[in-house]
């Protein structure tokens, strides 16, 4: 700790031993700085603040109608390229700075001169931007802000306009594209169905479906072929006289049995239908129960009468063709045997058909599994174009609805406004820190030179340096001459430090008034 104070002291004897050098330096810096700050040209400052307002109302009302850009990242990533060189180059000459610029040097500095200074910030709010510039001349830093302004607006309505019409002519490109492959699928699917017609189905069941369905219909025809021909050949045996009841001489009611009497088994059926009823409500005791079976009686004993007499008046077979009996027989007989002949021909339809298939059975899975690719390609390609049209309608109906009320709204706040003082060079701050500089400078220079010419001020430094022991010291006696010399010249440099305070007082209040009368 002692050292440090020890070279501390040596520092500040140094400097005092230089102090005529470090204050005539802090002089130059004091004279040259308050010139450079007064030279200074004024800065005037313009500015303007737009807001841009993405909450249309026909926003919500058009939802899921039209397509929804993401607005808001669009106008930030507008503010974040608005300072672009494109952009600078319009602001160059729509602000008339190219005028001043003779060659292209001239103007590639106009150009990073504008790129440096302009200020694109956020307000403090959504979507709210300021736009601020500093220029020595305010008509052109009004003019500036004023440009780009108009580019920060009209840049972003163009590029929706340009954006949805590249987007509208992708989407038509892509229509006409899907309509050739469209009309590629329909005709392979048309002639695919043409050259395979006699093996399709057209209830769109596959292969192994039609093949068991054909199955169960032909099994079905042979078992009602098989049921006819069972009927007709009974009816055929009754005609021949193998089963007929209409031939035998007894008169019990078994001979009677399939002879049909139109009349009376009316009559009997209806009895026996009114004596079942009755039964259920009275006893056999009951009287109509009596008179009821005695009348049926009489009908049945009727019948077997009249069937015993036709057979006596035709003791052959062959007058049973006249007999009503025998003409239903044949009457049925001719039914079942058209009934036989349908069913055959159903039954060799199936036959046909079901041999068909089987005989299809290699070709028929691979002719479906074509048709169902051709199927899925067509109904890919028809669900594209299908959405490729709606998207079409939705941006055609977004770029109407965006061209006849806009879903982005730019409001100027504030309009291009140059301030009426100038806001800059700070000249009060610059010539403080230009006498503090001074100040500073003035202790280095004087420093430095004692470090560039050092002298001994005591014996322990002489020693510490030369490494040599020290016999002794001689002390200065100053004389009276001396003495007042010393202190005319302390005076002389306390008034030149005074000098120098009171030239920044000077300085200070010269730019104090200056900044009150702008």
């Amino acid at each position: 700790m002692n050292e440090i104070v020890e070279q501390f002291r040596r520092a500040l004897r140094d400097i005092w031993l230089h102090r005529w050098i470090g204050l005539i330096a802090a002089w130059l810096i004091v004279i040259v700085g308050a010139v450079s700050v007064y030279l200074m040209p004024d800065q005037y400052e313009a500015s303007a603040r737009v807001y841009v307002d993405t909450q249309s109302v026909l926003k919500p009302l058009m939802s899921g109608l039209t397509v929804e850009p993401n607005l808001d990242q669009q106008i930030a990533m507008m503010s974040r390229t608005l300072i672009s060189r494109p952009n600078i180059e319009k602001v160059v000459g729509m602000s008339d700075l190219n005028l001043t610029a003779k060659t292209n040097e001239q103007t590639e500095s106009q150009i990073d001169y504008l790129t440096r200074s302009i200020d694109l910030r956020s307000s403090g709010g959504i979507n709210l931007y300021t736009i601020a510039f500093r220029n020595s001349n305010p008509d052109s830093a009004r003019k500036v802000v004023q440009s780009l302004l108009t580019i920060f607006v009209e840049s972003n309505l163009g590029n929706k306009r340009k954006d949805s019409d590249t987007a509208r002519r992708f989407i038509d490109d892509q229509i006409k594209a899907y309509e050739q492959k469209l009309t590629q699928a329909e005709n392979a699917l048309k002639e695919f169905k043409i050259n395979n017609l006699a093996t399709m189905s057209g209830n769109g069941k596959d292969y192994f479906t039609q093949m068991s369905e054909a199955g169960n219909e032909l099994a079905t025809a042979r078992l009602s072929l098989e049921e006819a021909e069972n009927g007709r050949t009974a009816l055929r045996r009754q005609m021949a006289g193998e089963d007929t009841v209409l031939l035998g001489n007894g008169s019990d009611s078994a001979n009677t049995q399939g002879v049909s009497m139109p009349e009376i088994d009316s009559r009997i059926a209806a009895l026996k239908h009114n004596l079942d009823e009755m039964r259920l409500r009275f006893t056999d005791a009951y009287p109509d129960i009596i008179s009821t079976k005695r009348i049926i009686a009489e009908l049945e004993n009727q019948k077997k009468s009249e069937v015993a007499a036709m057979i006596k008046a035709s003791p052959t077979r062959s007058p049973l063709a006249a007999n009503p009996v025998f003409q239903q027989l044949q009457v049925q007989l001719a039914q079942a045997e058209s009934d036989v002949a349908s069913l055959q021909t159903r039954v060799a339809a199936y036959e046909g058909r079901y041999n068909k298939l089987k005989a299809a059975a290699n070709n028929v899975p691979k002719i479906e599994a074509d048709l169902q690719q051709l199927n899925r390609d067509y109904e890919v390609n028809k669900a594209n174009y299908e959405k490729l049209i709606g998207r079409r309608e939705s941006a055609q109906m977004s770029s109407d609805m965006d061209a006849s009320a806009g879903l982005v709204e730019f409001r100027v706040i504030d309009p291009p406004r140059v301030s009426p003082r100038p806001v800059a060079p700070n000249r009060v701050l610059l010539v403080s820190m230009v006498f503090l500089g001074a100040l500073a400078g003035g202790v280095g220079v004087a420093f430095l030179m004692g470090q560039i010419r050092p002298t001994f001020s005591d014996r322990k430094a002489l020693r510490e340096i030369s490494g040599l022991p020290i016999l002794g010291t001689v002390t200065m006696i100053w004389t009276d001459g001396q003495v007042r010399t010393r202190r005319r010249k302390f005076t002389y440099f306390v008034a030149g430090a005074a000098g120098l305070v009171c030239l920044y007082g000077a300085g200070l209040a010269f730019f104090l008034a200056h900044s009150v009368a702008a």
